[in-house]
Order: C-alpha cells, then sequence, then structure tokens
C-alpha cells in the first residue's frame, strides 16, 4: 500500500516563504532539464502577458511602443502562471511515461494559463493555421485573445484540449471524473482554483473518489492551487492551518500532498518529485486491483499547490503590492498607455521573460524548449479524449417497440409511464456496458426504473453492511451513478459526454433546478461547438424530469414547480428540445429519439405514477415524429372548422383535458370541438425562431386563425404566451398551467386550485365559445356544483372520489382503481 505523507506544519503566507516546502523530499531533474523546464514556463509566462497587453511586436524586437498595446485590456493574470507551471510539468510525466492524460482548469478566467503552452506545443496552430508558429502567428494568437472575434479568458470549446470551460466556478472536478468512468487509461489532472473550492458544487465533488473503480475506470489526480486570493478577498483555504487542511483531504479519503513555495528553481523540483509519487500511487492502486480483480475504495493522491497569485509578475505598482496578492487577480495595470511609469513596469516585465532566449529568428519557439512537449495525440492540447465525438462510438439499442404498452381502446389501461423506460434502459444497458450509464439522485427505484438493476446496480466501493444484500441494489461494478447531489451528477454525466459516452439522467422536477445553470453552461458548450468544424458531435444529454408537479399534493408547495422548462426555453433553439409525452408509448419513442442523438440537451417530462395509455406503439410513433397532431378519436369536428380547440401538453392536462371534452360532447351533442396534443413543445414556436417550430400555415391550419383555443398545459402558462406570441390567433389563446397555488391537496383539488382540471377547462369553453354563452348557462352551473363537491369529498376523506379515481374514456370498459398511488419521494 502507499505510504501516508505527513510533514509539520507551514507558514500559511506564501510571501513569507521563497524556498519550496514539500511533502516529497528529492530533485529528479538534471540541471538541463531544469534549464529547459524553466525556460519553457517563462515561455508560457511571456506568452500570457502578452496575450493581456499586445496587438503588436510580439517578440518585443522593437522597443514597446503605445500603439502596440491593445487599447482595451482584458483578461486575467493571476492564476495564469500556475496554471501553465502545472501544465509543463504533465508534459514531462506525459512524455517520460508515455502517459494518456488530459488536463481540467477549473480557474474560471485561466485561459492564458493554458492556451499558453498549447500554443508552444503546437497544437494550437494544428487546428488554427492562421496562428502560426513565427512571429506572425504569434501576432495573430495575442491579438485574438479578449478581442472582438476572438476568443474569451475561459478555456472555451475554441480552445484544443479543453472539456471544461470554467464559465462557472464549481464543476471541474466533476467534470474530471466523469471523464475518467470507463476509461481505464486515461489520468485527468484537474486544477481547482482556491476560489472554485468555496462553491457547493466543489464541496461534493471531492466524494467523486469514492465512485472510481481502479479497474474499468481511469483516475483523476486532484491539485488545488492555493494562491490565496479570489477577486480582492482573501480565500478560506489559503488562510487555515496546514494540519486543518491536511485533515480536511484526508478526511476527504485523499492522500494528501503539498507543494508550496515562490522560488522556481526549488519549486520545479519539488513538483517533479510530487508527480512523479503521484502517479506512481495511482499506477499501484491500478495494478493491485486489475491483477486481483478485486475492485475497493482506494485512498488516491491529490495535490495542494501553493503559489503567488500573479507569480513572476510585478511586485509592487505604485507602492501597491501585486505579486501575492489580490490586486495581480486580473490586470495588474489597465492604464499603460496613459501612465509612462506604468508603461516602463510592463516593458520591464515583458522582457524579465527574455522572449529573446526563447524564440529563434522566426519567431517559433527553440527547439530544445519545445522538444520538452510530447508528440501527436499525447499533447494535452491534442488528446481525442478532449474531443469526445472523436472517439465516440454509436449505442446499441434494442427496439423500444418491444416495451410497447397496451393501449386499445385509448383511454382505457393504466400503467405507470415510466415503469417500462426503466425496463427499456436495462437492455440498452446490458448491450453497451462499457460506455453508457444512468445517473439520478438515490431516485432511479422511485422513479420507477428499477429494472436497470437487473443488469447493473448502483456502484458502492465503500463499507458494506449484511443488510445490505437486502435490496440494497450495491455492487463494486455497478454502473448506476446515485449519489444525493444534482451537481455530482450533472457534472459526471457532462464529463462522460464530452469525452465520448452516453448517459440518461432521472431527477425530481421540483429540485432539476439545482442544476439550472449548470444546464445553461452546457447549453452554452454545445452552441459554441456547433459553429467549430473541428469539434466532434458529442451524445445529446437526455435528462428525464419525473415525479411532477401535478403529482406532488403529497409533498406540497415546496415540490410543485415545473419552471425549468422556462429555463430551458431561454437557451438557444439549435441545442435545446423539450418533450412531453402523454403515455408509455409516445414515452419510450422520444428516449429511444433522444439517446440516438446528438449535440442537444433533451429534456422529457414524464410523470413516474399510474397514468391512462392512449395511442398504440405505431400511432406514437407518427405522433411523436409529427410533434403535436389532432387525436381525432377525442375530436368532433369531423374536418371542417371547429367551434374550439382543445389544445393539451403532458400527461396530467391531457386527462383533464380529454376528460373536459367528454363532458363537453355530452352537454353539446353538436359543438365542433378539435383535440391536439403536443409532444415536442417546441412546434408551437415559429420555425423562424426554432428548428422543430412549425410554419405559420401548418400552426393556422392546426388551431385555426380566428376560433377559441383552451391550452392545458404542464408548466407555467406564460411559456406557452412565450413561444406562440407571433402566431396568428394567439389573441384567441388562452393557456391554463400551474399558477402557484397548492399545497398537501388530491391530485384532482392540486388540478382545481390551478384550474387545470376537467370542469375549470369546460366552463372556459362554455365561456369562450359564443353559441354557449346562454346555452350552456345550465351545464356550467353543474360542473361549478361537480368541482365543489370534488373539493368537498377531498377534504372529507383525503381522497379523490371513486369516479375521478376510475375514470375512463367513455367506450372503454371501467378498470378497478389501484387502492392507493405510489406518494413515495
Amino acid at each position: 500500500m502507499v505510504a501516508t505523507p505527513s510533514k509539520p506544519a507551514l507558514d500559511r503566507s506564501i510571501s513569507a516563504f521563497g524556498t519550496a516546502r514539500s511533502t516529497v523530499e528529492g530533485a529528479p531533474l538534471t540541471p538541463e532539464e531544469l534549464r529547459k523546464m524553466h525556460a519553457y514556463w517563462r515561455a508560457c509566462n511571456y506568452l500570457a502577458v502578452g496575450m493581456i497587453y499586445l496587438r503588436e511586436n510580439p517578440l518585443l524586437r522593437e522597443p514597446l511602443k503605445p500603439e502596440h498595446i491593445k487599447r482595451r485590456l482584458l483578461g486575467h493574470w493571476g492564476s495564469s502562471p500556475g496554471i501553465s507551471f502545472l501544465y509543463t510539468h504533465l508534459n514531462r510525466v506525459i512524455k517520460q511515461q508515455d502517459l494518456n492524460m488530459i488536463y481540467v482548469v477549473g480557474p474560471g478566467h485561466g485561459a492564458p494559463g493554458f492556451l499558453g503552452p498549447c500554443y508552444l506545443e503546437g497544437s494550437y496552430s494544428e487546428i488554427y493555421p492562421g496562428k502560426s508558429e513565427d512571429a506572425e502567428g504569434l501576432k495573430r494568437f495575442f491579438k485574438e485573445f479578449s478581442f472582438p472575434g476572438g476568443v474569451g479568458s475561459h478555456c472555451t470549446p475554441e480552445t484544443p484540449g479543453s472539456i471544461h470551460e470554467g464559465g462557472e466556478l464549481g464543476y471541474s472536478l466533476a467534470h474530471a471524473y466523469g471523464a475518467a468512468y470507463d476509461n481505464p487509461d486515461l489520468i485527468v489532472v484537474a486544477l481547482s482554483g482556491d476560489g472554485e473550492a468555496e462553491t457547493g458544487p466543489q464541496a461534493t465533488a471531492w466524494h467523486s473518489n469514492k465512485f472510481i473503480n481502479p479497474i474499468r475506470d481511469g483516475a483523476v489526480l486532484p491539485v488545488l492551487h492555493l494562491n490565496g486570493y479570489k477577486i480582492n478577498n482573501p480565500t478560506l483555504l489559503s488562510r487555515i492551518s496546514h494540519e486543518e487542511l491536511e485533515a480536511l483531504f484526508k478526511g476527504y479519503g485523499y492522500n494528501p500532498y503539498f507543494v508550496e513555495g515562490s522560488d522556481p528553481e526549488t519549486m520545479h523540483q519539488a513538483l517533479a518529485a510530487t508527480l512523479d509519487r503521484c502517479i506512481a500511487e495511482i499506477k499501484q492502486i491500478q495494478a493491485e486491483a486489475r491483477s486481483t480483480g478485486i475492485a475497493k475504495r482506494a485512498r488516491f493522491p491529490m495535490i495542494v499547490l501553493r503559489t503567488p497569485k500573479g507569480w513572476t509578475g510585478p511586485s509592487e505598482v505604485d507602492g501597491h503590492k501585486v505579486e501575492g496578492f489580490w490586486r495581480a487577480h486580473q490586470v495588474p495595470m489597465s492604464d499603460v498607455t496613459k501612465n509612462d511609469g506604468h508603461f516602463e513596469v510592463l516593458e520591464e516585465w515583458l522582457r524579465s521573460y527574455k522572449p529573446e532566449e526563447l524564440f529563434d529568428e522566426s519567431g517559433a519557439l527553440l527547439a530544445e524548449l519545445k522538444d520538452i512537449a510530447p508528440k501527436g495525440v499525447r499533447r494535452i492540447g491534442s488528446n481525442p479524449h478532449a474531443n469526445g465525438g472523436s472517439v465516440r462510438k454509436e449505442l446499441k439499442l434494442p427496439d423500444f417497440r418491444q416495451y410497447a404498452a397496451a393501449t386499445s381502446p385509448p383511454g382505457h389501461l393504466q400503467v405507470e409511464n415510466t415503469r417500462p423506460l426503466g425496463v427499456f434502459l436495462r437492455d440498452v444497458m446490458r448491450l453497451n456496458m462499457t460506455n453508457f450509464r444512468v445517473f439520478g439522485p438515490d431516485e432511479n427505484t422511485s422513479n420507477k426504473l428499477s429494472a436497470i438493476y437487473e443488469v447493473s446496480k448502483k456502484l458502492w466501493l465503500a463499507e458494506y453492511l449484511p443488510e445490505d444484500a437486502d435490496g440494497g441494489e450495491l455492487a463494486a461494478d455497478g454502473r448506476v451513478m446515485e449519489m444525493l447531489s444534482e451537481h455530482t451528477l450533472e457534472g459526471w454525466l457532462e464529463g462522460y459526454l464530452l469525452t465520448g459516452r452516453h448517459g440518461f439522467f432521472s431527477t425530481y422536477e421540483s429540485f432539476v433546478h439545482v442544476i439550472d445553470s449548470m444546464i445553461n453552461q452546457h447549453c452554452k458548450w454545445l452552441d459554441i461547438c456547433n459553429h467549430i468544424p473541428w469539434r466532434a458531435s458529442i451524445s445529446s444529454l437526455n435528462l428525464l424530469i419525473t415525479s411532477t408537479v401535478w403529482r406532488q399534493d403529497h409533498n406540497g408547495f415546496t415540490h410543485q414547480d415545473p419552471g425549468f422548462l422556462d429555463v430551458v426555453l431561454t437557451k438557444s433553439p439549435s441545442v435545446t428540445r423539450i418533450y412531453l409525452p402523454p403515455d408509455v408509448n409516445t414515452l419510450l419513442s422520444v428516449a429511444d429519439h433522444c439517446l440516438r442523438s446528438v449535440d442537444y440537451v433533451n429534456v422529457i417530462v414524464s410523470d413516474k405514477q399510474l397514468h391512462l395509455q392512449y395511442l398504440d406503439m405505431d400511432a406514437a410513433i407518427q405522433h411523436c415524429t409529427k410533434g403535436l397532431g389532432i387525436w381525432e378519436w377525442a375530436s368532433t369536428d369531423a374536418g371542417v372548422e371547429p367551434d374550439v380547440v382543445l389544445a393539451c401538453a403532458g400527461d396530467i392536462p391531457t386527462l383533464e383535458a380529454l376528460a373536459a371534452s367528454v363532458m363537453l360532447k355530452e352537454h353539446f351533442p353538436n359543438l365542433k370541438l378539435r383535440f391536439i396534443n403536443v409532444v415536442d413543445l417546441f412546434k408551437l414556436q415559429s420555425e423562424t425562431e426554432h428548428p422543430h417550430g412549425l410554419s405559420d400555415r401548418d400552426f393556422d391550419s392546426l388551431f385555426t386563425t380566428d376560433k377559441p383555443i383552451i391550452f392545458n398545459f404542464h408548466g407555467y402558462p406564460w411559456l406557452v404566451h412565450r413561444l406562440t406570441y407571433r402566431r396568428t390567433n394567439h389573441n384567441n389563446l388562452h393557456v391554463r398551467g400551474y399558477k402557484e397555488k397548492g399545497s398537501i391537496n388530491t391530485p384532482l383539488e392540486l388540478a382545481i386550485q390551478n384550474q387545470i382540471d376537467r370542469y375549470s377547462i369546460a366552463m372556459d369553453v362554455i365561456d369562450r365559445v359564443p353559441s354557449l354563452h346562454v346555452a350552456g348557462a345550465h351545464a356550467k352551473e353543474a360542473f361549478k356544483n361537480q368541482q365543489i363537491e370534488c373539493i368537498r369529498y377531498a377534504y372529507e376523506y383525503g381522497v379523490d372520489m371513486p369516479e375521478i379515481l376510475n375514470w375512463r374514456y367513455p367506450g372503454t370498459p371501467a378498470a378497478t382503481a389501484p387502492a392507493h398511488e405510489d406518494a413515495s419521494d
């Protein structure tokens, strides 16, 4: 087993020490290796400063002039030297040991520290020939950084070797672990900034080490980069004692190693020795597990790298401390063209790296220095796992038609919609045991997807108790990823997809908001990738939203929130899809389509409880292919212009709309009613705004140009208005949806409070159809009385009336309602 590192307490202030202090002793670099590596790192730092400041004179071969400086200075210097310092050392171990390694940079604006060495190794110029390895290419490289039409200060999708932008802090570590799953030969080095380490998602992601199976997975080497400061505040982990910091990471289950200092020569030796030790430990852990065939939780190494913020930059400016302080965070001096003193400091700073010793006559990095970097696909910027679509393999999918639910006649049988989906996913898993995983926060059984455990259990490498064998569904080789942190699960899934694999995530509708911003970031990544030819397509992010608002009558108001759809609606239409299948067969058709797709965020909304079934499989496929359509069997307009259009989207809204249609037909036999169900929500939007949108001509044909439309919707009603505001008949569109009403109610009572129930809809039709204004008075009175009676019954007996529970679409025999519906969390 690996040794547990230990060391005495260190002075917490970086400025108080220079010589490296390290857990691991030794000096593995020869003097010549040390000279070259330091020169390479100097070149990285020179490029980082050049990216921020220069647009001309990239190698300072003439005196620096104000016109050589960018007019608007953007970028972040503070973390860049530490990022490139680690990159330089990773190059050494990759080349020396022929490692398959990618590098995930967590500090949000750390692109200069990554872009510099990526350019120096040649990866950047291979993808972007205009940024060639010469003086002219370097000038273009400098100019495009944080410049209109160029690249941002994060490790954006345009950055070769990046799978993590860092636009929002907290997700780098989870992405790194997702990349390592099912990649047995891959080592993912994840650099976490100490500002990032204060986020909630990062805190939970440290537990990801408990989900690495050393037989089949790769390894993650986390590196906590402590440079002491955020924008203008100290960071928490930089100001606690060494003993407390070491205890924290031992408590997380890591073997922590410390490399701390500011003297470059000794820091190079310390980091080199520490990386050698960490790689050896990783290989030892993997070798033991793979030789014995026994997978168990291992104590993997991690590194705390403490360096000054803005390392090697100006020590002071105008008497104020810069290096090792928060003033180094962004642009240390932003007025260099107007302040002669600052201009002189900048030139001195740039020349301190001695570019004339680093680049040849043409402007290329000296050959002896470039030789430090690995070659070909071993380069960090060229590793194919960081362009996951290039290694992606198609899923082997069973025929989803085999899992169909019986539906004839429509509206007769009740089935738990997501349970057959679980059987389908079980067989998807069976056919793809090395590149498909299912993710969920302790809810897969609750969400009726438990059939997947027949093929693969929940991954569990920690302690087992005897009772776990009785329904625990735990296994060291499990492929179902469950942890009560939506942040970590989403990060794992994204990392898994970004490195070329496939996944499926289910979670409760009310708590999917936890990952709102993560979905936002992923959508933006995908949208940019659509415009980058060298980025190969990755598998879509498939998200099942279940335990929905209309079946949260038992959990109450806090669990009633369908607003995630509103979040998705704001993202680029080129990468977002929302589906609301009303029954099992439409759900299966949608799931199959989503698993085959690439480059989307697919959101599927389907409740897990018992629901009526409407469409046989052939009809379901046709309906899903169209995205929406008229249900002829529920309509009475018989091919003529209707008096009213009754539309719906979502399982419970569909049920209530159908029940309302029956009530209306019974009271008004001559009413011409058109019934439309919507599966693909973006069909409502114009084709000019979304690729799935209907043309105005088709929309008008379905929804008419002047007749009332009563739309019963799963989510907040204004979302439908946002999608249809430009449609001809929008003024006659009346949407019913969730209105923040309800708590502990019966299902129908919750629907009544939000006016999506059958009675409210039927009365709304009477109000909207001119011919029924007077003639419908008696029916409206009856509907109101029935509604009142349903509420009274619920308050007396705690359940809905039997005629509600047993309701079936007319023409079908009534089935006995279940004794109870599952109200599990």
